[in-house]
């Protein structure tokens, strides 16, 4: 008997389909694009802000975590993913209210500055819907 209710449990823990499915592809394109944006910020222009550089490259670090916890399902994940989201959040909120406070301290943009309005506030957006999907998909008595 219990054979047969793993099966649904597993299911409630395939984090990658139904809204899953978007959430690891724009986690996925966030990865490449802060991965992306900070490797070549730093090659060329570190000494320019290296503070936004560095901060670009730990976005880049938390997007691919969560996009890897997203694909890879299960309850553990599916906390890991939850806790990276939330620090995800608490990141976008204190670089983008840093960035607004103290400008010159930012030179050139993160991908978390003034909340992500570079990529269209996506940054401050994403962790909250992650999060509200992320305790919708918990099995009953999980979340």
């Amino acid at each position: 008997m219990t054979d047969s209710t793993e099966p649904s449990a597993k299911a409630a823990f395939d984090l990658g389909q139904g809204p899953g499915r978007l959430l690891v592809w724009l986690y996925g394109v966030f990865t490449v694009a802060a991965a992306s944006r900070s490797i070549v910020q730093m090659l060329l222009n570190f000494g320019k802000a290296p503070l936004a550089y560095v901060l670009s490259a730990v976005a880049a670090v938390v997007y691919a975590f969560i996009t890897y916890s997203l694909v890879r399902g299960g309850p553990a994940a599916r906390k890991a993913a939850l806790v990276c989201c939330a620090a995800e959040l608490a990141g976008v909120l204190v670089v983008g209210t840093w960035t607004l406070a103290a400008p010159s301290a930012f030179p050139d943009a993160t991908v978390w500055s003034d909340y992500g309005m570079g990529y269209l506030f996506i940054p401050v957006i994403l962790p909250v819907t992650a999060m509200i999907w992320l305790r919708r998909a918990a099995p009953p008595g999980r979340g």
